[in-house]
């Protein structure tokens, strides 16, 4: 719709001086929006004499138009949504594969208002009214010739996405995957506060539901362990639409879940067990100090919340992470420390070990059962230690075959090349542990059996002296 009016205007602008005539002209455009566009229509009137001599204009035609477009009718987001986004049908034929790659820019970015290619002074919008005494006036300047290259230089770098940068030891199992990865301490509860506590994943999927009403629902699914490192650990499972509210959920919900498990020297468990979930089964063995996790890497995970420093874990039949976080625990629950195989048992629980020559230790005694004496244990009482906590199953190790390459005539010959190298390996290691470096009790009389020696020098010393 167009419409046009024309009237005269005459008696306003008759003593307005043309100084002021683009000012006002620029506020009655301003006044009737950004739809509206104003035309003055001059008289056959030379411009240069007209502003010459302070004339106004006499006749002014105002054309109001509306105009209405694809591109003043949608927003921006409605606009890039067409191009970063696919529809539920189009997704099943294979459609817009690359969608995820393309993200929506911001064409704002580095423009401002006033400011556009012809590089005008615009009094009151990019400039100011008044500098000083004087008054400022519309002007053209050079144009910019860096502004739009600039622009269009920011456009580019603003579509890329840049993963940060994780420090090696903050990264999770695989790559920037969030399994294994930590979350930090759960949110205080009131006065309680989680301090020294720390949470990390074990699992995240994506499920869905489907509904009535929306269809095809997808949430994200975490499972998450948290602990102090000090014995006291809770897992928990929990489920929403945004990572950052399901990530305060499930470590919310996991705070509220905390356990208290028993540690032998704060750094392994008390005794070997077996435990199972479901067909998920664990084969747990405890290690002496130094010796560190040989395990699946959800029990590792898990030890380090807990605390547990030094284990050996096989898992056998399905690797469910759920599954395996549950039997883990059920074994830890079940575990008896010493005082309480002492007070079952009513005898002292003695230590055996090799590297103090197989020294009897008392590591507890009982309390408050009597103390048995040996007339009044049966002959088939079980006595030994891992097959009472293992509550008599024994383990079924599978027999290790040699390789088929030891059967062939080459491997005796082989054998016996490296028979005078044979110790090798353990006399380096003991010089080694005995005296901090190679050597022998040579050393100091012939200095130049150390492997260390500096040879040529020796050289030039013998050479030298004749």
């Amino acid at each position: 719709m167009t419409s046009q009016r024309r009237f005269n205007v005459f008696s306003f602008f008759k003593n307005l001086p043309s100084v002021l005539l683009d000012t006002t002209v620029k506020c009655i455009s301003t006044t009737l929006g950004k739809h509206y566009q104003l035309y003055f229509l001059w008289d056959q009137l030379d411009i240069n004499m007209r502003k010459s001599k302070y004339n106004s204009p006499s006749t002014v035609q105002l054309q109001i138009i509306r105009n209405t477009s694809f591109f003043n009718k949608h927003s921006a987001d409605q606009l890039w949504k067409g191009v970063t986004s696919v529809s539920n049908a189009g997704k099943k034929r294979g459609r817009g594969k690359g969608i995820g790659q393309k993200r929506a820019k911001d064409l704002n970015r580095g423009q401002m208002i006033g400011v556009g290619k012809e590089n005008i002074v615009w009094p009151g919008l990019n400039a100011p009214i008044i500098r000083g005494k004087e008054l400022v006036k519309r002007e053209k300047l050079p144009k910019d010739e860096e502004r739009m290259n600039e622009i269009l230089k920011l456009r580019d770098n603003m579509g890329r996405f840049r993963p940060l940068r994780l420090d090696p030891l903050e990264r999770g199992w695989s790559g920037n995957r969030m399994p294994g990865r930590s979350i930090g301490e759960p949110d205080a509860i009131g006065e309680d506060a989680f301090e020294d506590f720390d949470t990390k994943v074990l699992e995240t999927k994506t499920v869905c539901t489907m509904s009535g009403i929306f269809g095809r629902v997808r949430r994200l699914s975490m499972f998450v362990i948290t602990g102090n490192g000090n014995g006291l650990a809770g897992f928990a499972l929990a489920k929403g639409n945004g990572m950052k509210s399901v990530m305060r959920k499930v470590k919310a919900r996991a705070a509220q879940k905390l356990i208290y498990i028993e540690r032998y020297n704060d750094h392994t468990v008390y005794h070997d067990f077996y435990c199972r979930f479901y067909q998920t089964k664990i084969f747990v063995k405890r290690k002496p100090a130094g010796y560190g996790l040989v395990c699946h890497r959800a029990i590792k995970t898990m030890c380090e919340v807990i605390g547990i420093k030094d284990l050996y874990a096989k898992v056998e039949g399905p690797s469910n992470v759920q599954h395996i976080t549950k039997a883990f625990f059920i074994g830890l629950l079940q575990q008896k420390t010493h005082q309480q195989l002492a007070e079952e048992k009513g005898l002292h629980l003695v230590e055996f070990r090799e590297e103090t020559s197989n020294f009897p230790k008392v590591l507890c005694s009982p309390e408050v059962t009597p103390l048995r004496k040996l007339d009044q244990i049966p002959p088939t009482e079980e006595l030994d230690y891992n097959l009472y906590t293992m509550d008599g199953k024994v383990e079924l190790k599978r027999k290790n075959y040699p390789p088929g390459y030891t059967l062939l005539p080459s491997w005796n010959i082989h054998l016996k090349k490296l028979a005078k190298y044979r110790n090798h390996d353990k006399i380096r290691l003991e010089l080694m542990a005995e005296h901090d470096r190679l050597c022998s009790f040579y050393s100091d009389q012939y200095p130049e059996c150390d492997p260390l020696y500096d040879h040529k020098k020796l050289e030039d010393q013998e050479s030298e002296s004749y």
